[in-house]
């Protein structure tokens, strides 16, 4: 067993490290070992920088593989495997400030019409108007446990094995009692089952009938994601005067500097409540 195995059987073994997290640790450190002259273990300051440096991807992936580097490099620290950091300077790459991409209202109302109204179709509405009623991630939908269902809220497990508790509006409400009625008695334990090795419909498969469903909606189907609608969920809400912090929880963030993002996607409507509602506006002067 090499270092690599070592370090992604020690990180599976913590609390709330998801499948793909480790996948992603496992596709950047192979790599990285198989690029570098000699591999990780031999590897220099100037090899991982060197490394990072001629990377052909966006930004942030870079910044991830920087990120995974770090994380590993400190673990052979710790585990007293190496007696040098190479990693110990690496500085992250900027990452570029990118605004998240949005559907109307409109579009999201032409998305759930245009799902239809046959068997695969009412599940497909019922999780359209889940994604866009809760925010969810799209695993979370799609691993969503019948023991979650309560009634007018869901009880999500999400990052970091951490609960929240998210409403669901009457829309959305009927939508999943008419695909659980139409589902019938079924021993799965999931919402959205299948005859999948998971037992439950995959990311892909969502993916695919969500891309065919815009199609049919008239929208290009580039626009539109599972994420694409947990990002319209935050920003419509906002919009509409919702407070960030409880945008927050209802996303599972832990840090609200991450939901901060979506202030970004409005700025006018953003601008107008700090003219009416700020106590040094001048908008606010005048109006007295």
């Amino acid at each position: 067993m090499n270092h690599i195995d070592i370090f992604l059987e020690a990180l599976s073994a913590e609390k709330g490290r998801s499948k793909n997290t480790l996948a992603s640790y496992e596709n950047d450190l192979r790599h990285a070992d198989s690029v570098i002259p000699g591999g990780l273990e031999s590897a220099t300051e100037q090899d991982i920088q060197k490394y990072l440096a001629n990377l052909d991807a966006r930004p942030t992936s870079v910044a991830r593989k920087a990120s995974a580097l770090r994380t590993f490099y400190k673990f052979l620290m710790v585990e007293r495997i190496i007696k040098k950091n190479p990693a110990m300077n690496l500085e992250l790459p900027k990452r570029g400030k990118l605004l998240p991409k949005l559907l109307t209202t409109e579009e999201i109302e032409l998305l759930i019409s245009s799902a239809g109204d046959t068997r695969n179709s009412v599940r497909l509405r019922a999780m359209i108007e889940l994604l866009y009623a809760s925010g969810l991630r799209v695993s979370e939908l799609c691993e969503l446990p019948m023991t979650a269902y309560l009634g007018d809220r869901l009880l999500i497990h999400g990052k970091g094995a951490k609960e929240r508790m998210v409403p669901m509006h009457d829309a959305a409400i009927a939508a999943l009692n008419k695909w659980i009625e139409l589902r019938g008695d079924n021993e799965s334990k999931y919402v959205f089952p299948t005859n999948s090795t998971s037992g439950h419909i995959t990311r892909d498969g969502f993916f695919k009938i969500l891309k065919k469903c815009a199609v049919l909606a008239g929208i290009e189907p580039s626009r539109v994601t599972p994420h694409v609608l947990r990002h319209s969920f935050a920003s419509h809400l906002l919009s509409h005067g919702a407070n960030l912090r409880a945008i927050q929880m209802m996303l599972g963030h832990e840090d609200i500097s991450t939901t901060q993002i979506y202030t970004h996607v409005l700025p006018e409507k953003l601008q107008q409540v700090i003219e009416e509602h700020h106590p040094l506006s001048d908008k606010k002067e005048h109006n007295k």
